[in-house]
């Protein structure tokens, strides 16, 4: 089985296997050049050229189309479907009696940390995270129902928390949709909850939202008037700065990804790199990660946007992520470093660094577009012993 978005050129290669580049090129009347021209996806094959490769091959012709839309299959009974059935309310009746709320705050605070720390932490999430999400519904429709004001605040509280987890993990999961349906629950639970501080966390994982749906300007302007908001909210000095500083770095990507290079970077040095110098890098603040070691992470990221690689990496090499509370922070500094050497087309350096990413979080590795991308050009375009260790690493992490 190959990935069934797998490009034409990649499956080639992947059902050549070990058989030589200019020996299948001959049988199918090709030069080598051409075919190896056809698997870096230089060149497209015509229709006799690709029946050809596929009757040497031994293989159906649609099997070499990467286009050939799957065959339709029952849906998967996925953590993502049990989520989002429990957000729909799929969950205990109203007559069953409700999980505390400090109970269920100890529960958020596990799948949280869980989350940003662990190496299986999709894995755990899926196990944890259906039947946590239709407890706090369960929970919240019944302290909207009738209790006391105190608990029923408590309770949203622990409900904005695990919405703005779902924001995470779903988005993380490719389901946009169900990550902006969270991000809207965390919204509506912090403002009945009356919390200034889960508000401002809120809109921060919107913005997120935003940005992961391709909606840049929105996000930027979304966050900017959070910031101002938090700017005279009542809450204490070093929530309200980390908050603040989190809600600018939002709008930073935003402008980096409407490649304002000099917008995002004006922004991140007079308004988030300010209040990161107030602020440790283990506050952990809203689960933010918010700290002088995300400012760095963000100048690295922009300069890779940017194409500028030599700073890029020279940005990479001056940063310490061992006092980083967020796995995933990691991992995306990481690939980011490998990103800049595949613009550099240091193959080896890529293979490295992914490589060191499978070891460290296979499971972020195997589910992020960009990491699939870079591991496809090392089998692409890398010598060949690089090239054989990328195809096994792509068969490690379900690629081919």
């Amino acid at each position: 089985m190959v990935a069934a978005d797998l490009p034409i050129g990649d499956r080639i290669r992947h059902y050549r296997g070990g058989r030589r580049q200019d020996a299948v090129a001959g049988l199918v009347g090709i030069s080598p050049d051409y075919l190896s021209q056809i698997e870096r996806g230089l060149k497209v094959p015509s229709l006799p050229i690709l029946y050809a490769l596929a009757q040497e091959l031994g293989v159906p012709t649609a099997a070499l189309l990467s286009e050939q839309p799957p065959t339709e299959e029952e849906p998967a009974d996925t953590a993502e479907a049990a989520v989002g059935r429990a957000l729909l309310g799929y969950g205990p009746p109203l007559s069953t009696q409700p999980t505390t709320a400090v109970e269920l705050r100890d529960r958020v605070e596990a799948a949280w940390q869980s989350w940003q720390t662990a190496g299986d932490r999709f894995t755990k999430a899926a196990q944890t995270l259906p039947a946590l999400v239709a407890d706090i519904e369960h929970a919240v429709r019944a302290a909207r129902a009738g209790t006391t004001p105190a608990e029923r605040r408590s309770v949203l509280r622990v409900a904005a928390d695990l919405y703005c987890l779902l924001r995470s993990y779903l988005r993380r999961s490719g389901r946009v949709d169900l990550a902006t349906i969270a991000a809207d629950r965390a919204m509506r639970a912090a403002e009945d909850a009356d919390d200034p501080l889960r508000m401002a966390t809120a809109q921060w994982n919107l913005g997120h939202v935003l940005l992961a749906a391709g909606h840049p300007a929105e996000a930027e302007e979304l966050t900017l008037r959070a910031a101002e908001d938090v700017a005279v909210a009542r809450m204490p000095e070093a929530k309200r700065t980390a908050m603040s500083g989190a809600l600018q770095l939002v709008a930073v990507v935003g402008a980096a990804r409407r490649r304002r290079w000099w917008e995002a970077r004006d922004r991140l040095v007079r308004h988030a790199a300010p209040a990161a110098r107030a602020v440790p890098d283990d506050s952990n603040i809203g689960w933010t990660v918010f700290g002088p070691t995300n400012i760095a992470l963000h100048t690295l990221s922009i300069e890779m946007e940017a194409g500028e690689t030599g700073e890029a990496l020279h940005t990479a090499d001056a940063i310490d992520i061992s006092g980083l509370p967020s796995l995933e922070r990691e991992f995306t500094f990481g690939l980011e470093v490998a990103a800049c050497h595949s613009q550099r087309r240091d193959d080896a350096a890529v293979l490295l660094s992914l490589l060191g990413l499978e070891a460290t979080a296979p499971e972020d590795l195997a589910r992020t577009p960009l990491a699939q991308q870079l591991v496809l050009t090392v089998i692409r375009r890398a010598r060949a012993m690089h090239a054989r260790q990328a195809e096994q690493l792509a068969v490690r992490i379900g690629l081919v």
